[in-house]
């Protein structure tokens, strides 16, 4: 269904990673929701009115609320599309991580509301006797709900993870707690079929909220967590990393910065090694050209510092692997960068950027005292000169 949804109203619907393919997915599955929604909405609320039935009714609100839901989507997908202007340079995206925690905030507010309704109800039990005609139409209508939940739910998560969608995802999990309070209130209702004087309306109520509210809180953590400013994943840092590597004439990167402004607004900034013998007219198009690959191939704006390296030295480089493995032995997750030695005759001046995690368990001034000890094991001489920096890319 949706392929050949996306055939239909999507131009270009495999480019992904197009800010006007996803706001197009982004239209889309709000239109299906509100379509969906309004449907479900008018189904149960007539059959509420022609069955007398309070729950029926209340839950076609409730799906009122979802197409309501639907519609906050549709309006963050066109405010995030809207381009750059003075006040915001980098763009709008970030509004599509508001919308996901507005529809986070609405799945938080439903489930305790159908807390405060649930423990009422167990509080002041009611009991009405229903025709059986009456009992199987609510049924036929709960199981209707059910599936199509279901599949809103599927929808909304593939195309969720395809244009990598918070909103969506938070949208999809809304549907199935849909799914599960409809079930519960299904299950009651064939039970009662059975056992007309057992009431288990107000207690299986308690137990669905209590599983709505806590996916809730979920899913305002996972939103709030990228307007807050999250490392990028693993598997990305890895991609931007293989990629620059691939080109002929970088020897090495460090300090690799990445900043998301969006699903698909991304600033990358990183230090390139180059081979301190070559031209440097010939390594600064290196640079450029790697620059531009990113941003025509990806729409990434990349800003690639140049540090010319020397591997030539025998006694550096041996001194270089030394050091080496005294940083390894303190943490195997420490490595440095941009290594240099001044060679002198009273005393020599070792120089480099030392990576340290975000939190770790040993201070800066620490981890300088640790390794210049065992430095000075090597040769008395050696004078260390260590800059900190810190690892914006999330290694475990």
């Amino acid at each position: 269904m949706l392929r050949l949804l996306a055939k239909i109203f999507i131009r270009n619907h495999q480019d992904y990673n197009n800010n006007k393919v996803r706001v197009a997915y982004g239209k889309l599955s709000s239109a299906v929701g509100i379509i969906s929604n309004i449907f479900l909405c008018a189904v149960k609320i007539i059959t509420g009115i022609l069955t007398s039935s309070i729950a029926i009714t209340a839950d076609g609100i409730n799906n009122l609320s979802d197409a309501g839901s639907s519609i906050i989507t549709l309006i963050g997908f066109k405010l995030s599309s809207m381009p750059a202007d003075n006040e915001h340079p980098y763009g709008h995206q970030r509004i599509e991580y508001i919308t996901g925690l507005l529809v986070s905030f609405i799945i938080l507010v439903i489930g305790l509301l159908l807390a405060k309704s649930s423990i009422q109800k167990i509080i002041t039990p009611t009991y009405e006797e229903l025709e059986l005609k009456t009992q199987l139409m609510m049924i036929g209508i709960l199981v209707l709900s059910i599936v199509v939940k279901l599949w809103q739910s599927i929808f909304y998560r593939k195309v969720g993870k395809l244009i990598a969608s918070t909103t969506l995802i938070a949208t999809s999990t809304d549907s199935l707690n849909d799914c599960i309070s409809t079930a519960v209130v299904l299950i009651s209702l064939v039970v009662t079929l059975f056992f007309p004087k057992l009431l288990l309306d107000g207690y299986m109520g308690v137990v669905v909220s209590i599983f709505i509210i806590i996916s809730g809180i979920k899913l305002i953590k996972e939103t709030v967590s990228p307007l807050i400013g999250e490392a990028p994943t693993k598997e990305f840092v890895e991609e931007v990393t293989k990629k620059i590597e691939s080109y002929p004439g970088v020897l090495g990167i460090h300090d690799l910065v990445i900043h998301s402004y969006g699903p698909v607004k991304t600033f990358i900034t990183v230090h390139v090694e180059v081979d301190a013998k070559v031209d440097i007219i010939i390594s600064h198009d290196l640079i450029d050209n790697i620059e531009k690959d990113f941003m025509n191939e990806r729409g990434i704006s990349l800003v690639i510092h140049m540090d010319p390296v020397d591997f030539d030295d025998e006694k550096t480089i041996r001194l270089r692997e030394k050091i080496n493995a005294i940083v390894t032995s303190i943490d195997e997750n420490l490595h440095f960068h941009d290594f240099r030695v001044v060679y002198g005759d009273t005393h020599t001046n070792i120089l480099f950027d030392l990576v340290v995690p975000v939190k770790y368990h040993l201070s800066d001034e620490d981890l300088k005292i640790h390794i210049e000890k065992e430095v000075k094991k090597i040769n008395k001489k050696y004078n260390l000169i260590i800059t900190i920096d810190r690892d914006f890319i999330g290694r475990d």
